[in-house]
């Protein structure tokens, strides 16, 4: 079940603004785009867990929320939750190494 995450935990970060609209004074587009790497790695290794968690949750419960029509609804909440954190990560890393987001 954890596999089907994976690529979900893929399509969270590149939720995230793209490299190319954070800024820095006298920093390059290449420099951007590899702390950008460097952010969203960060973020999935913090999430991560928190992926787990949440698959455990709908393994074990998903039947029972399928059964009550409620398991899309709280698959995709628990995605969603987990995709704020990422980018939220990832904004918090950037800001931290001096970066801004651009228009």
């Amino acid at each position: 079940m954890r596999r089907r995450w994976l690529p979900l935990l893929g399509l969270l970060l590149c939720g995230c603004a793209a490299s190319g609209s954070w800024r820095k004074p006298g920093s390059e587009p290449p420099a951007a785009a590899r702390e950008y790497r460097d952010c969203r790695a960060l973020a999935a290794s913090a999430v991560a867990p928190e992926i787990g968690i949440d698959q455990d949750i709908l393994a074990t419960r998903g039947n029972d929320w399928q059964r009550a029509q409620f398991g899309r609804l709280a698959s995709e909440r628990l995605r969603q939750q987990t995709g704020d954190r990422a980018a939220a990560i990832v904004a918090s890393c950037m800001r931290a190494k001096g970066f801004v987001p651009g228009p």
